[in-house]
């Protein structure tokens, strides 16, 4: 299976949370433990169209102003965030997005294939973190978890600096691959609300 068909259906399971998503559950807490469920389709929104943009070679920012500052969720955010996931996986599609370098909106060139690693990363983990808040259960095969895995365990340490991830969380080696990527992110995998 490609890395493109990968984050379609990265994309697909998150769509799927989204699509459940009640607006009276948007001040539900989640594992992710900077944001609330609003603060994380909000994050989705925010950094959206860079994503995107990475995958078509182009620099695309970020909205002006700081993310906590800026609030995407007015509307229907369901139906944006659906349409930022088609056009993400259509620009990713592309022959040779996985390929030589990219920006994830910002002027440093990273590799393209790590960079969209990370977006499948992204919206598999956030999507476990959007289920959880909400009482749902993120639907993923053991493949895509395997490849969530591998991408994390290259990038952990780096995004951990970054602080992107939290610390590890100890989990025990019987663990499923998906509850020891969680831990490797800094999430909890038995997080109740």
């Amino acid at each position: 299976m490609s890395d493109a068909q990968f984050l379609a259906r990265a994309a697909a399971a998150l769509a799927g949370i989204i699509r459940d998503t009640k607006p009276d559950q948007l001040d539900a807490r989640t594992p992710c433990t900077e944001y609330d469920v609003r603060g994380l389709v909000n994050h989705l929104l925010f950094w959206g169209p860079s994503l995107e943009g990475a995958g078509r070679k182009e620099t695309v920012p970020p909205p002006d102003g700081a993310e906590a500052d800026v609030d995407l969720t007015g509307g229907d955010w369901a139906a944006a965030l659906e349409a930022h996931l088609d056009r993400t996986v259509a620009a990713w599609s592309e022959p040779g997005a996985w390929e030589g370098t990219t920006h994830m909106g910002g002027p440093t060139e990273l590799p393209a294939s790590l960079v969209g690693g990370m977006v499948v990363v992204e919206l598999v983990v956030h999507g476990w973190d959007l289920a959880k808040g909400t009482g749902q259960t993120l639907a993923l095969d053991d493949d895509l978890v395997a490849y969530v895995h591998d991408e994390v365990e290259k990038t952990a340490a780096q995004g951990r600096q970054m602080g992107v991830y939290g610390a590890e969380i100890e989990v025990p080696q019987a663990s499923s691959t998906l509850d020891r990527t969680l831990a490797r992110t800094g999430r909890n995998p038995i997080w109740n609300p």
